[in-house]
């Protein structure tokens, strides 16, 4: 059985003007996200800042996820590393906390070898018992996760289970969903291809457009699911002008911009990440007034 169907939310970690972890606000964002039909809570992965934090901060955000999620919905907590020793404790101590699910990247900046990428998954999946969402986004690791390479993971160690989709090659997506079977819990890592994803097999979206619009991307998928391709397809087109100015600068960049400017106090970003351009923030204020969230 998949971890969740549907969208789940790549969810901000909000911060305090010392950039410490905003707990409170953490919690008030959860609450909302779960008031607004979000199907999963994805907490310390790339939209929440995690490559910034130390171990225990990384790991007491999980911990804090979960207790305030009350076992509502699914946390899947981010537990990669690009080093496999790191990404085993971060995972077990996930499991300890009560997570439901891990998504683990793929490692960055070392570039492994595909036969790297098995041993490197193999030995964090045999490490702890909880199903496990790789993640493939080769434009940020420069590491792509292939699909002959996602197959055989998949085929051969019992708790992974899914992927994280998000090299917007739909022809790759196709190509691994054929090779596991169409059995493959497979999640759109891009908000703008939800439904060309879903129409080859995928199970939802791990997004961050869900960040401003819950209601929008659950129903997305939830029409599609329903077998109501018109609604689906019209969620889709209307969310394609916001998420481009969502992604219009490194991710979260402006997805933290654009929930400040809602009033969501999600506070700054933790170098080396800055705040956003005069001229990404005009187009973002208008994409957000056009969708009608401003």
């Amino acid at each position: 059985m998949a971890i969740f169907k549907g969208a789940g939310v790549a969810i901000v970690t909000p911060m305090k003007d010392n950039l410490d972890v905003n707990y409170d606000k953490l919690e008030e964002l959860v609450n909302e996200q779960i008031a607004g039909g979000t199907d999963a809570i994805i907490i310390t992965g790339t939209t929440g800042e995690a490559s910034t934090m130390t171990e225990e901060e990384h790991l007491d955000v999980i911990r804090a996820c979960v207790d305030f999620t009350k076992h509502r919905i699914p946390v899947i907590a981010g537990t990669g590393s690009n080093c496999t020793r790191t990404a085993v404790y971060l995972s077990q101590e996930a499991q300890k906390a009560g997570a439901d699910g891990l998504l683990i990247v793929t490692p960055y900046y070392n570039k492994a070898t595909q036969q790297g990428l098995i041993a490197h998954y193999t030995t964090i999946a045999e490490s702890v018992k909880l199903p496990i969402i790789m993640y493939n986004v080769p434009g940020r690791t420069g590491c792509n996760l292939l699909p002959q390479t996602v197959a055989h993971l998949f085929q051969n160690v019992e708790n992974i289970v899914g992927l994280k989709e998000a090299t917007g090659n739909i022809a790759q997506a196709s190509k691994t969903m054929d090779l596991t079977d169409g059995k493959l819990d497979m999640y759109s890592g891009e908000d703008g291809i939800i439904l060309p994803l879903l129409a080859i097999g995928a199970l939802g979206v791990i997004s961050v457009w869900s960040n401003v619009a819950p209601a929008d991307v659950h129903n997305l998928c939830q029409s599609f699911f329903d077998g109501d391709l018109k609604t689906a397809r019209q969620l889709q087109r209307k969310g394609l002008s916001l998420v481009d100015a969502l992604f219009s600068e490194v991710n979260p960049i402006p997805v933290k911009k654009a929930l400040n400017l809602m009033g969501k106090e999600a506070g700054s970003l933790r170098p080396p990440l800055c705040e956003m351009s005069k001229e990404g923030t005009q187009k973002l204020e208008a994409a957000m007034k056009e969708y009608g969230i401003l």
